[in-house]
């Protein structure tokens, strides 16, 4: 790979649903949007959990698709996406409205970012089971498409049926489509396997672009997971270079030249985030941690892999972390 080869950047929002969040807060976040629509960051992008997902997680979000309604107001240029919507807890008529109405408001800013989801209490709450998340998500995504695309809607499915549907306002263009998915070897306590699942190649065929894991995945399985992906498309004869290498990463720039020195600022800020019943191993083996020494070295090894987009997520919504991302991770790899 051409090690000058550059990298465009995303910024996942950190748009945490603390319990004590307050409304000047939820405004601060606005200032926050307003700010990246200066920065050099291609799109904004949410987290979308309906509860504290504790398997991996130790706080929950603000609902995605109207954190990114509220983006849109507030900024002209950025993209607005999802990373990612759990899609299997969405009915795919009400989604398909909303895409389409955020898709139109935004002036065709939306990236719809998918996910199956993976925390049990989320499925149980809405009354969906999660040995069907992979075909509800497969099923999902062809309606929605269908009724982004065409008018008068027929669909016979397992899960819904759809007789003469169509979806107002129109789109005249597509959303871009993102795939989320990978392996999983540092979050024990999700139902989800060391390996990239073969229905996740398969939805990644239909993608503009793919997400490797961002949560329980090192760089060692992302640059292995990409391998399969390059391979699952060759196979079903796709170039491989049609499709976007994606990553999304948590990160907090700390202003301790060592490493560890960096590590006692993070830490707590990552545990905070993730819950304290992950350890420092884990959460150092998945995520974006130590000097900025080290963060280079992991993007380096992953732009080396092929990676092309990398997606950050702050752990606090500090304007000045904003500043450090951009001097120290954005500038030396763009």
């Amino acid at each position: 790979m051409d090690a000058d080869r550059p990298v465009r950047f995303g910024l996942r929002i950190p748009s945490y649903a603390w319990p004590e969040l307050s409304y000047q807060d939820s405004r601060a976040l606005l200032d926050y949007c307003r700010r990246i629509d200066h920065l050099p960051f291609e799109d904004i992008w949410v987290i979308d959990h309906l509860l504290a997902s504790k398997g991996v997680y130790g706080v929950s979000w603000i609902d995605s698709m109207t954190m990114l309604a509220a983006a849109a107001g507030v900024t002209d240029r950025v993209g607005l996406g999802t990373a990612a919507l759990v899609l299997p807890l969405r009915h795919p008529v009400i989604l398909a409205k909303e895409i389409a109405s955020l898709h139109v408001l935004s002036g065709g800013r939306f990236r719809f970012g998918v996910a199956v989801g993976w925390d049990p209490a989320e499925f149980e709450a809405v009354g969906v089971s999660l040995r069907e998340r992979g075909k509800r998500t497969d099923e999902a995504m062809e309606i929605i498409h269908l009724l982004l695309t065409e008018q008068n809607v027929s669909f016979e499915g397992r899960f819904w049926r759809l007789d003469d549907v169509t979806i107002y306002p129109r789109v005249p263009d597509l959303p871009d489509l993102w795939v989320a998915g990978g392996t999983l070897t540092h979050a024990p306590d999700t139902p989800d396997k060391p390996y990239i699942a073969a229905g996740v190649l398969n939805r990644i065929m239909k993608a503009d672009g793919w997400m490797a894991r961002s949560s329980g995945s090192d760089p060692g399985d992302v640059r292995n997971d990409w391998l399969e992906v390059q391979a699952h498309l060759k196979s079903q004869g796709r170039d491989p270079r049609s499709l976007t290498f994606g990553a999304t990463q948590f990160l907090h720039v700390a202003s301790g030249t060592s490493s560890t020195a960096a590590l006692a600022e993070q830490m707590p800020l990552f545990m905070a985030v993730m819950g304290d019943h992950r350890t420092d191993d884990d959460l150092q083996a998945s995520y974006l941690t130590g000097s900025i020494d080290d963060m280079q070295a992991t993007i380096a090894g992953l732009r080396d892999a092929g990676l092309e987009y990398l997606i950050l997520t702050p752990l606090v919504a500090d304007p000045n972390q904003l500043d450090l991302i951009v001097e120290h991770i954005v500038m030396p790899f763009s």
